[in-house]
């Protein structure tokens, strides 16, 4: 007979079947979920040595019940997120415009939260697919809890919410097969865009580099919807939201997305994660394109069409708060899954417009959270509880943790006291915005929302060259995957009203004749001026900050070159890493170690911005052989990086078949640190031609 277990444990003791038990430190007793303490942790209890567990083992049903049912549905979109805390200070004071509480005074901060996504994908699909990215801010204000939920792209699919789960029906994958997964390269999505000509304009920045960003702190935000602004005199005003990174824009070409997803598929999660960790907190400032009635009336399109934009060239955005992401969720269920948005949760001064989009959405979002959260009482949980008094006569239902007191649980009443309960702020209280409504009741889509062509061309002629290029690639990658060739005769049909370049391009890379221009209900406008504010590129950051360096070592690498290189990036607020041939330490020339980061096999170059190469004669000719060191250097070629060239790096380019060009900084000394960094922060060496 085995001798009894002392009830009593140390760090180190082992039980019979040699499983670890752990003692008790500074009184943290493991409990049920009702409190009760438990003597053991690692077994469940049985009838002798071998024998079958008991029924009565509260402690295994205990656990085992909750985590069967740890999981709660994921989104059917936007499942795939990150999120992290945030404050938004205002830096311009707007009450003639608007009483919503976070613009009223010149450095007021609201406490908010924010969750960046992709939509296509599931919780388990990879950080770089080629997608919209959403962009939802929850304002925590004293009037109510205020949610804008957007994107990183200003306009979308559809102009009716009515159209919205045929889209998604045919982004996700087929029913019949179960694939692709987070990819929209397949027929059922493009066969139903190219059934769809009003998806044209989201189609041009979906096969841009906006689908493929290289961080969520390098990308813009759009509420994408027409609001309005209300003071507190009642007077509206139009409003568009813009987010717009402090970090600037950037954004990774299709090759390299690919690879990340097979390196790292939690590459934006990551890196977020680690900025806001070391202290580089990133930012964006909230502008807004304020209009009356008037300009709405004289713009081109129609403002209530979500398909469309203002350009900024058009109509300025007016900066009024900053974003900045300063601490990261404590744990990811209770606040990244279980956040819920809506894009009906305004607060006073915030309004709707009849953008029929947005009605939809408005209506859609409860269900959603009622759905994966299981209750009506989501808005107790505390990622999603306001951070204001809040006082109702709405009563009861699952999981209900907020008690209301007092004896009345309507109104009117004639009680007194706390037994009487709120009342509606007649005064103070939200106010919709007054406006005279008329016309038949119909099912219809209005005219003014006809012009399916125009803005889409305008957006490809205001990419440069570079960016023009990738949209040709993408689309001629997305078409090449779909099965159904009448599917790519369609789509090119459609192509040829937004550039004869664009549909010339794709129709040449999947070796089509070129069709017939699709049928359009308003010609296609040549007049509207190119938009630069459309263009990344045009848009990019000014220096290397919150960029990522890749230095590739061996043992016997100069000490000097690493540390002066080290150090003029970490001066300039870039992160250095360390690629090794393994991971343990390299022995520098010039004494001193170094413990890598990566080893090499594990630390391709497209987890970084620019490399380094500053291997030791000995190194380089080691790392010629390796399939791994000659991927490293290839792909940053390849993937237009500014690449650094230590002394000794001759025989690891050779390997590679690299022929270095003006992208190839020389780092043969400690002095030429500096020089790499200013080439590094242009991004990209676009003139390198990689397609010859």
């Amino acid at each position: 007979m085995a001798t009894k277990r002392p009830s009593t444990t140390t760090p180190d003791e082992r039980g019979e079947g040699d499983e670890l038990h752990q003692g008790v430190k500074r009184g943290e007793r493991m409990t049920t979920a009702t409190g009760t303490p438990l003597g053991d942790g690692q077994n469940s209890l049985k009838v002798g040595d071998r024998g079958p567990t008991l029924l009565e083992d509260f402690a295994l049903r205990d656990k085992i019940f909750h985590f069967d049912h740890e999981r709660i549905p994921e989104r059917v979109v936007h499942a795939r997120g990150y999120s992290a805390h945030a404050t938004l200070e205002c830096l311009d004071a707007i009450p003639d415009l608007t009483r919503a509480a976070p613009f009223q005074a010149k450095g007021k901060k609201t406490e908010a939260f924010v969750r960046f996504s992709t939509v296509a994908g599931n919780l388990g699909s990879p950080d770089l697919a080629r997608d919209v990215r959403g962009f939802a801010v929850k304002m925590y204000t004293e009037e109510g809890n205020w949610d804008l939920v957007g994107n990183n792209i200003p306009v979308f699919f559809i102009q009716d919410a009515m159209k919205f789960p045929d889209l998604v029906h045919a982004v996700k994958e087929e029913q019949d097969r179960g694939w692709p997964q987070a990819a929209s390269a397949h027929d059922t999505f493009w066969d139903f865009v190219s059934l769809m000509p009003e998806s044209t304009h989201m189609l041009l920045w979906a096969m841009s580099d906006r689908a493929i960003p290289r961080s969520f702190r390098f990308m813009e935000g759009f509420g994408v919807h027409t609001y309005r602004f209300v003071n507190a005199d009642g007077d509206a005003t139009f409003v568009k939201f813009h987010w717009k990174p402090r970090q600037g824009m950037q954004s990774v070409v299709w090759n390299e997305a690919l690879k990340i997803n097979g390196a790292d598929p939690d590459f934006h999660r990551r890196d977020l994660y680690a900025a806001i960790e070391s202290g580089d907190l990133p930012q964006w400032d909230l502008g807004v394109q304020v209009f009356d009635d008037a300009f709405a009336d004289e713009f081109d399109f129609d403002v209530l069409d979500a398909t469309k934009l203002i350009p900024e060239e058009v109509l300025p955005v007016r900066i009024i708060a900053r974003l900045t992401l300063d601490r990261v969720v404590d744990n990811m269920f209770a606040e990244n899954e279980q956040v819920a948005f809506g894009t009906h949760n305004v607060i006073p001064g915030i309004d709707f417009s009849n953008d029929p989009l947005l009605q939809g959405r408005n209506f859609s979002y409860l269900d959603t959270q009622l759905k994966r959260l299981g209750s009506t009482n989501f808005t107790q949980l505390p990622v999603n509880a306001p951070r204001c008094p809040v006082m109702h006569f709405q009563r009861d239902g699952h999981m209900q943790t907020d008690p209301q007191l007092g004896r009345g649980n309507y109104e009117p009443n004639s009680l007194t006291g706390d037994d009487r309960g709120p009342r509606a702020d007649v005064v103070q209280g939200y106010q919709s915005v007054m406006r005279e409504e008329q016309g038949p009741t119909r099912r219809l889509r209005a005219e003014s929302f006809a012009d399916h062509y125009s803005q889409a061309r305008q957006f490809f002629l205001s990419q440069t060259e570079v960016e023009q290029g990738h949209i040709v690639d993408a689309f001629s990658f997305e078409l090449a995957k779909v099965e159904d060739p009448k599917i790519r005769t369609r789509m090119l049909g459609n192509l040829r009203n937004v550039h004869e370049d664009l549909a010339q391009g794709v129709a040449d890379k999947l070796a089509m004749p070129l069709p017939e221009a699709a049928e359009a209900a308003v010609p296609t406008r040549t007049d509207l001026p190119e938009s630069p504010a459309l263009s990344i590129l045009l848009n990019g950051p000014d220096s290397f900050a919150g960029r990522k360096l890749g230095v590739l070592v061996t043992n016997g690498s100069d000490k000097a070159v690493v540390r002066a290189l080290a150090s003029a990036f970490e001066d300039a607020g870039a992160v250095v890493e360390y690629v090794a041939p393994a991971i343990g330490p390299v022995k520098l020339k010039g004494g001193g170690t170094i413990t890598p980061d990566h080893a090499i096999d594990g630390g391709p170059s497209v987890l970084f911005d620019a490399v380094a190469l500053l291997p030791s004669a000995d190194g380089a000719t080691g790392l010629a052989g390796r399939a791994s060191a000659q991927d490293f250097v290839s792909d940053a070629y390849a993937h237009h990086k500014f690449v650094g060239t230590g002394a000794d790096a001759g025989a690891l380019l050779a390997a590679a078949g690299v022929e270095p060009d003006d992208g190839f900084l020389d780092l043969a000394s400690a002095d030429d640190a500096a020089v790499f960094l200013t080439h590094c922060a242009s991004l990209r060496h676009w003139d390198r031609d990689v397609r010859a």
